[in-house]
């Protein structure tokens, strides 16, 4: 497999499809050594089961596991550090990891309990999971979805889950596509296996899943997020952080310049999202440097009372994120807003804790 490629394998057997795309990217020759140690990073941003559409379906880290350890590769590791909000260890239960764990005798390390250490990322300061630093080879196994607030999210924002909490804040405060980008410089992604079977294409905590049966592999981050943009209908300029990432040496950001390969046909035809849910939605909302979990709470819940026919009563912005810290105004969702006058506490209060609020202040002031 050459650097430029993308490989896709459809299917319905995602530990086999896995395999078969590892044999034919001929993944045992870029390792190093035997003796290398192997990190291999899912999505795991909440404890949702994969068929949501918001996290790696664990038959696909499973097929990655035998692939390497049938071939003598035994110093393996999975880590990943779920979103501010959520608890790592949840997640991992939830979403069948610590079953594979103790099938496979692969330790899962949990980021939200590792140290950290201040790395230079491409002229800026980043504080990285210790335990990164200990790899010599970065398996990157991401969902394809969407994200409310930079559109798509695939290779280069899966890396977020190897910071600790207090920085994943920071992004936010300093506009999340410049850090990420950054993130991609002083992160090496040595292979890419992108799990495309049910992301959710609105929502990076899933809810509404697009069935693909897909599983993509790539060498390249930036190429690979550039064509995921060509896949999901946006242009490449819309997600800056990838374009970002191209000037910081990180990769290809002309999707063009991709040889898209796939090794089989689709087992059923697709039917494409015509709309992005989150696009509707967003002028509800005035969003200051909040944080993912905060704002992917928020737009689920505007949907549903959307679908009630309740959105249309509402007449203030929603104010949200770190931006409001010590301000006042009239309607706030999040700790963040604690002075406004009608403030749902909470960092992150939940979806439905968002949805019974926002309805109780629609009901009282129509």
């Amino acid at each position: 497999m050459r650097n430029h490629e993308i490989l896709a394998v459809y299917g319905t057997d995602y530990k086999e499809m896995t395999k078969k795309i590892l044999q034919e990217a001929v993944l045992e020759e870029r390792i190093p050594s035997k003796k290398s140690r192997i990190g291999i990073k899912p999505n795991l941003v909440s404890p949702s089961e994969a068929s949501w559409g918001a996290t790696t379906h664990p038959e696909i880290v499973a097929g990655i596991i035998e692939y390497l350890q049938e071939r003598g590769f035994c110093n393996l590791v999975m880590l990943e550090g779920s979103w501010v909000g959520d608890k790592t260890g949840d997640a991992v239960e939830v979403c069948g990891y610590g079953r594979l764990s103790k099938k496979y005798g692969v330790e899962f390390l949990d980021m939200q309990k590792d140290t950290s250490v201040a790395c230079a990322c491409a002229g800026m300061e980043l504080k990285l999971c210790s335990q990164v630093k200990t790899l010599d080879f970065l398996i990157n196994v991401p969902v394809m979805k969407g994200h409310c607030q930079t559109k798509v999210t695939c290779a280069l924002k899966n890396m977020k889950g190897l910071i600790p909490n207090p920085e994943k804040r920071r992004f936010h405060a300093l506009g999340l596509h410049k850090p990420i980008a950054h993130l991609a410089a002083g992160i090496r992604q040595d292979f890419i296996v992108v799990d495309n079977i049910c992301g959710d294409w609105d929502f990076e905590d899933g809810g509404n899943p697009v069935e693909m049966d897909r599983i993509m592999a790539a060498a390249d981050p930036v190429l690979c997020d550039a064509y995921v943009c060509h896949l999901m209908g946006y242009e490449v300029s819309e997600v800056p952080y990838i374009q970002m990432a191209e000037e910081l040496g990180a990769g290809c950001a002309d999707w063009k310049k991709a040889e898209f390969r796939e090794l089989n046909t689709p087992v059923k035809e697709v039917i494409l999202p015509k709309n992005r849910k989150v696009v509707q939605l967003q002028d509800a909302v005035e969003e200051v440097e909040s944080c993912s979990a905060c704002y992917g709470y928020l737009i689920p819940a505007l949907s549903q009372l959307k679908e009630e026919g309740l959105l249309s009563q509402l007449k203030e912005k929603i104010c949200i994120g770190q931006g409001y810290r010590g301000k006042t105004g009239k309607l706030g969702i999040g700790q963040c807003t604690c002075r406004f006058q009608w403030s749902l506490k909470g960092c992150p209060p939940t979806e439905k804790e968002i949805y019974d609020f926002l309805k109780n202040y629609i009901e009282i002031n129509t």
